[in-house]
């Protein structure tokens, strides 16, 4: 088991940056990649990042790549994202997902665990 929680979303300006953070615990230590997912009303689940534990690889959507960065830090178990000239559209509930295998890292099926998600409103 894995346990997830979000912290860090809040109301910014367009334009202005937010950093959220992804607490983990228990099993981490087999987990192979931790990816961020955000949400809007009305909306699909979309997939913004992911951070391969081994090697460090990172991937992006194109809709954030450029402007957001997703790190790890293994030692204390958190997964960040840091996301800079936000935009509107970027308004969601971002939730953070733990997955054991390896695969393409934008398949939310494949992430076994996730936190309850943080809300994240820009304002135009």
């Amino acid at each position: 088991q894995v346990q997830l929680v979000e912290s860090g979303g809040g109301l910014v300006q367009a334009g202005g940056s937010l950093r959220l953070s992804c607490a983990a615990s228990g099993r981490t230590f087999s987990t192979y990649a931790m990816g961020w997912f955000r949400q809007a009303p009305g909306k699909e689940r979309e997939f913004v990042a992911a951070i391969i534990w081994h090697g460090g690889a990172t991937y992006y959507s194109d809709s954030v790549k450029g402007r957001f960065t997703i790190s790890g830090d293994g030692a204390k178990n958190m997964v960040y994202l840091q996301m800079n000239s936000l935009k509107p559209e970027d308004t969601a509930v971002y939730s953070c997902a733990a997955r054991y295998y390896s695969g393409p890292v934008s398949v939310a099926n494949d992430y076994s665990y996730w936190g309850q998600g943080t809300q994240v409103t820009v304002s135009s």
